[in-house]
């Protein structure tokens, strides 16, 4: 069944684990994102960026995710990810997704209010969720790829901040910045995530908290990708352990990209490393399915929300 992230989240702060929120880009990465939560028993937010509409087409992935929905049973949501405009937030909600996000990290305070309550005002009009990002990570934005959109230098989210911009927004679900970053290459040398102030922000608002950038970039699938051609070289994501230390702490919604990439690449180039002279794409974008359902799997026993789709019925 379709459903809006809050109603996900909302149930997920009372239960005290996490739902993880995948990017999909095609058809073989939403059949392993939803095979793992069918074997699993897990909802899950299936979003969109701006940058795989560009890829897919809209149309195709929404009816991907519809046949995903139909298929499974599951509490899904299909979520806009880092919209980068009020429009392209309408344009989602006319469309028919379940919650958008919309990102105005990179304005000021009060523009980043303006707009954002905006899109609260239109989207809960017809009953669609709404994240809002405050604070600014490092790394790419907007998915437009490692060459696009950068942020050099982040900004932390400030709780105090944080109560103001959700009580005068009514925003569903607040991203916030603690340290994290965009990519494969999020940091240089230790991960220095700031859980203190994490603590300061759950005790500030009431609404769920969304971690962006929280791939950990798992060590298998890069060594994999290079073992079979690759060339992925100081890669370190989110520490696996500090998510699990947030979601203690209270985050209800994990986002989830680049290690999906990985997983993928790296079951298509074992299928080309090993066999050359294969040319069939059932052959190696399954194994890339595959290994999208694994990495799927290992996410959502990290989160807590295996067995939790019978909260939703």
């Amino acid at each position: 069944m379709f459903v809006t992230t809050k109603t996900l989240l909302d149930t997920a702060q009372k239960n005290k684990f996490a739902v993880g929120a995948f990017n999909v880009n095609d058809m073989e990465i939403v059949q392993g994102i939803v095979g793992a939560a069918m074997e699993l028993r897990a909802p899950v937010i299936l979003q969109i960026s701006k940058g795989a509409r560009e890829y897919a087409n809209p149309l195709y992935l929404k009816k991907l995710i519809e046949a995903a929905e139909e298929e499974s049973g599951l509490p899904i949501a299909m979520h806009l990810d880092h919209g980068p405009s009020v429009e392209l937030c309408k344009q989602a909600v006319d469309e028919g997704y379940t919650s958008v996000m919309f990102d105005g990290s990179h304005e000021d305070f009060e523009t980043n209010m303006k707009l954002t309550r905006e899109v609260v005002d239109y989207a809960h009009s017809k009953g669609v969720s709404v994240e809002a990002e405050l604070g600014q990570l490092v790394g790419s934005q907007f998915d437009e790829g490692e060459e696009g959109g950068k942020s050099g230098e982040g900004l932390y989210t400030d709780p105090d901040q944080a109560r103001e911009f959700v009580e005068k927004t009514g925003c569903d679900s607040l991203a916030v910045a603690i340290g994290s970053s965009h990519g494969a290459f999020k940091f240089k040398g230790e991960p220095k995530i700031d859980l203190e102030r994490l603590q300061k922000i759950r005790d500030s608002i009431s609404i769920p908290i969304v971690l962006h950038a929280a791939s950990s970039v798992l060590e298998e699938y890069v060594e994999m990708c290079n073992k079979y051609g690759g060339k992925i070289e100081g890669s370190k994501g989110f520490p696996e352990d500090t998510i699990a230390r947030a979601i203690q702490i209270g985050v209800q919604k994990v986002n989830i990209d680049t290690d999906l990439r990985l997983g993928m690449t790296a079951g298509i180039r074992k299928v080309l490393f090993e066999t050359p002279a294969e040319f069939d794409p059932r052959k190696y974008l399954g194994a890339g399915r595959d290994m999208i359902k694994e990495v799927v799997m290992h996410k959502i026993k990290l989160l807590g929300s295996d067995n939790k789709s019978q909260l939703y019925s």
